[in-house]
């Protein structure tokens, strides 16, 4: 299926994009987390360097085990923090 994918933070930077188009096999975003670690560098590296990784579908936070359609726009980003 086709997905906007959008990278925040620190992922963006390593990737050197803020958003994709993607046509992926996954049925929930945990699968397609795996499926961008697959892709090899930079993916591997700035997915597993995050520790507590945010994501949503459609504008709406979620967990990696959100199941996908076609079209959604998935967001992944690091947690913020503030002061």
């Amino acid at each position: 299926m086709k997905l906007t994918i959008k990278y925040f933070a620190s992922l963006r930077e390593a990737l050197g994009t803020s958003e994709e188009e993607f046509l992926s096999q996954a049925h929930t975003v945990g699968e397609l987390r795996q499926e961008l670690v697959l892709r090899g560098e930079p993916y591997r590296t700035a997915f597993d360097s995050i520790k507590g990784l945010r994501c949503s579908v459609n504008h709406e936070l979620c967990e990696l085990t959100q199941t996908l359609s076609e079209g959604d726009e998935v967001a992944f980003f690091p947690p913020v923090t503030g002061g």
